[in-house]
């Protein structure tokens, strides 16, 4: 695909459950795409100086999804790039409506089984999953936000697609007038 074709004025963000695969396939996209990529939880973690974790235990899930929500406003302004939020930053009100349009939210669609599979492979602490019953607790975050995931401009289901469609299907929808793919 060629990258002088234009592409869309706005951010590609990057949503979908824990394990999703959203910052992998973000810097990637980014890239390709010659974009910055911003990941939320890196950023955030930079900003308070600690680690989501130990921000979560400390101050609570309530203060992280603020500090969710005065990122992405300060992000409505900025040129272009490709976000990997968390995976609940889609449950803060009106967060989408601040970069859409002109930006496009993709929804890397993985079930909770995968998604537990996938983060058991990794180190990453998820504070949300720090529960007596992980793989029950990852249910309810898909069954709380998958309606929410829904109101993406792409699904792409990572489970059957390999890394490399994954990634031209969300390059694909930064490019202007290129059917959607997924």
């Amino acid at each position: 695909m060629s990258l002088s074709r234009a592409q869309i004025d706005g951010h590609l963000v990057l949503v979908g459950l824990p394990g999703a695969g959203k910052s992998t396939i973000g810097r990637v996209v980014a890239k390709r795409l010659g974009r910055p990529f911003l990941d939320f939880d890196v950023e955030i973690e930079r900003r308070v100086g600690r680690s989501v974790s130990r921000f979560f235990a400390e101050q609570g899930e309530s203060v992280f999804r603020e500090l969710e929500v005065s990122l992405t406003q300060e992000l409505a302004a900025a040129p272009p790039m490709v976000l990997a939020p968390g995976g609940g930053w889609i449950t803060n009100a009106g967060v989408i409506d601040l970069l859409r349009p002109p930006g496009r939210i993709v929804h890397l669609r993985v079930s909770p089984e995968e998604a537990m599979r996938r983060i058991a492979r990794s180190r990453i602490i998820r504070p949300l999953l720090q529960h007596a019953d992980p793989p029950a607790r990852m249910r309810q975050l898909w069954e709380a936000r998958s309606a929410l995931y829904n109101r993406a401009d792409l699904v792409v289901n990572v489970e059957v697609l390999t890394s490399q469609q994954v990634t031209d299907s969300v390059v694909a929808l930064a490019h202007e007038g290129t059917p959607r793919i997924g």
